[in-house]
């Protein structure tokens, strides 16, 4: 009996840098799914286990299209 294959799925990854130098990744379409690093290609294996870990156990809801990142200001 042959293994069925996985199913491929590409998510956008939010990528930002906090005060102390961590890079922090976020994936909007899966709530919750975040992890943060001290260097990109770190923060980028982290957030693969992260998306694998939640595909795993949680319900995976329907793709977002992607449409682009704005930058607003506020007064604070």
């Amino acid at each position: 009996m042959a293994d069925d294959p996985k199913t491929t799925r590409e998510f956008n990854v939010v990528v930002e840098r906090d005060e102390a130098g961590w890079y922090v990744a976020s994936v909007p379409a899966l709530p919750g799914c975040h992890t943060q690093a001290q260097s990109l290609d770190e923060l980028m294996s982290r957030i693969r286990e992260a998306i694998e870990a939640y595909l795993d156990v949680g319900e995976v809801p329907s793709p977002l299209e992607f449409v682009g990142v704005q930058r607003v200001s506020v007064a604070a």
